[in-house]
């Protein structure tokens, strides 16, 4: 069986932290922060090859129901996950979930309760003055079309999930009950770092990108926090849901 991937290095970006062979990406991609999370997701996939490990970001291509599928790692907050996104969109890559984790900022949420996210907010300046060149409130929103495929699957899978506005945060260390209390009076649900981002370029390089995020603390309830490993099942249950409606895109 041959089935091309996507083409090369384009849209004017050099690639220099992803060192991937030209047709290794493939048009659907899977992404999580965790390099260890990448790397067991991994197994999912049939035919599965390590294309990059350089800067740790572990990125691995092969096939789920003889689609080709790229899981990526790309890092912790917005800078590493836009480097990689870039990257990835200059090797070919087209369609893009990222799969990660997120604090509550409601109560009600529990631990390894899943968020797909219909918006992101975030504080103004950094990486999003440099990339829209002003100080504008730019649009953080996911594909429509993608989202509503993974809200499809997860509910003909039995896949408990809720939909809802996200805060994407820079500080991990400065989220507290004031901080929540504030973020969830505006609607917002959830905490984690790289949404925005995310959504904000793939609007402007042309992709679609979607995110699906698992509970993993409370910033107003006391529920700990939970572990990696403790979460394994439930993001093996979700990647699942992801992978099949990427091929379903």
């Amino acid at each position: 069986m041959v089935i091309v991937l996507g083409s090369g290095p384009s849209r004017g970006v050099t690639p220099v932290h992803l060192r991937i062979r030209e047709g290794g990406v493939a048009e659907r991609v899977l992404m999580a922060g965790d390099p260890a999370r990448v790397r067991y997701l991994s197994e999912l996939l049939d035919e599965v090859r390590l294309i990059n490990e350089s800067r740790g970001f572990l990125t691995y291509t092969g096939y789920y129901k003889n689609f080709p599928v790229t899981i990526a790692t790309h890092g912790v907050g917005a800078p590493s996950a836009l480097i990689v996104l870039e990257e990835l969109i200059a090797y070919g890559g087209k369609y893009f979930v990222r799969l990660g984790t997120a604090g509550s900022l409601i109560s009600g949420l529990r631990i390894g309760d899943v968020v797909l996210a219909t918006g992101a907010a975030h504080y103004p300046g950094g990486l999003f003055k440099q990339y829209y060149g002003e100080d504008v409130c730019g649009l953080s929103v996911p594909d429509f079309t993608l989202t509503k495929k993974i809200s499809e699957v997860a509910e003909e899978s039995g896949l408990k999930h809720v939909l809802g506005p996200v805060l994407s945060s820079d500080a991990f260390y400065a989220e507290d009950p004031v901080f929540a209390k504030k973020w969830s009076s505006r609607g917002l649900i959830a905490v984690e770092m790289e949404c925005a981002g995310l959504f904000a370029i793939s609007l402007m390089r042309g992709v679609k990108t979607a995110c699906v995020l698992v509970v993993s603390n409370s910033l107003v309830e006391d529920l700990g926090h939970a572990s990696a490993g403790d979460l394994r099942g439930k993001v093996i249950e979700v990647a699942k849901v992801v992978l099949e409606a990427l091929t379903r895109v």
